[in-house]
């Protein structure tokens, strides 16, 4: 099967919604020598003063005012959870909504990990995160298939692929593909079969997307880079949701997918890896 098969106006706005310019205009945020998020002016005004706890260190200072770049003084980690805390008081771009107390690791472009950041903070920030995802194949060339439960924050309701989580920041890809496969679908990896990677997307895009739950005023910025991998899962092995964000799963008839994918049920980031997963991998 060939991308041919996806209506080529469809697939054309599936790639536009992926790839999407900031709402308003953002100024990079630097650790060192490399950029690592950005951000809008006015939340610069709101926390560009803070300094650390002794009040010796300001953790942003602007760097070439006319370039306007903006540069994360002292530890990153510690800086960022300073700034974190000043986003989550200020409640700004609803990061109370979406905080977690859990750490997402922040990378520069190369892959390199430079420290890490509350998981609420980095769309405000518009610092790049990490997710896996796994494709989920029988034997006889069907699809699983889960729908998200009504009570998560992003794209309740919609449907999405096998398993789909973050990368934290202490994970690696194995071991956030393993933990994220036994929290959402109740497998253990080496009891998958045919488990290769398949690639990477990437998107791009303003919170303000409904799939965030709500616009934010262009205040956050998405950019997150998702490794998705392939597997079959064995004749008479069903996925069994493990931490109550799961609402069901479904085995899929590749038309019925097709057909589903077409109608928009589909999370942005699951429609993507599965255009993917359906060009690279023909069953029958």
């Amino acid at each position: 099967m060939t991308t041919s098969k996806f209506d080529p106006d469809w697939l054309a706005a599936l790639q536009a919604r992926a790839c999407q310019q900031p709402l308003r205009p953002r100024v990079p945020l630097w650790a060192g020598a490399h950029v690592i998020g950005s951000l809008l002016p006015e939340i610069i005004d709101q926390i560009g003063h803070l300094t650390t706890p002794d009040k010796r260190v300001k953790l942003l200072k602007n760097e070439h005012f006319e370039a306007g770049v903006w540069l994360v003084e002292g530890d990153l980690s510690v800086s960022l959870a300073h700034i974190a805390d000043a986003l989550h008081a200020a409640n700004v771009g609803h990061v109370r909504h979406h905080w977690r107390n859990e750490q997402l690791g922040v990378f520069n472009p190369s892959g390199d990990h430079l420290g890490s950041v509350e998981r609420g903070a980095v769309r405000p920030l518009g610092i790049a995160t990490r997710a896996v995802h796994l494709v989920g194949w029988s034997n006889d060339g069907r699809m699983w298939v889960q729908q998200r439960a009504l009570t998560k924050s992003n794209d309740p309701g919609q449907w999405d692929t096998l398993m789909g989580g973050m990368v934290s920041a202490h994970d690696t890809l194995a071991t956030a593909l393993a933990r994220e496969t036994w929290e959402e679908a109740g497998l253990h990896i080496d009891a998958l079969q045919d488990v290769v990677k398949g690639g990477c997307v990437t998107i791009r895009r303003p919170t303000a997307d409904a799939g965030d739950g709500g616009d934010d005023n262009g205040i956050g910025y998405v950019v997150e880079e998702i490794d998705w991998f392939d597997c079959t899962l064995p004749d008479g092995v069903a996925p069994d949701n493990q931490d109550g964000e799961v609402a069901q799963f479904k085995l899929l008839q590749i038309p019925d997918l097709i057909e589903r994918l077409h109608n928009n049920e589909f999370t942005l980031e699951a429609a993507l890896i599965l255009v993917a997963a359906l060009d690279r991998e023909p069953r029958n």
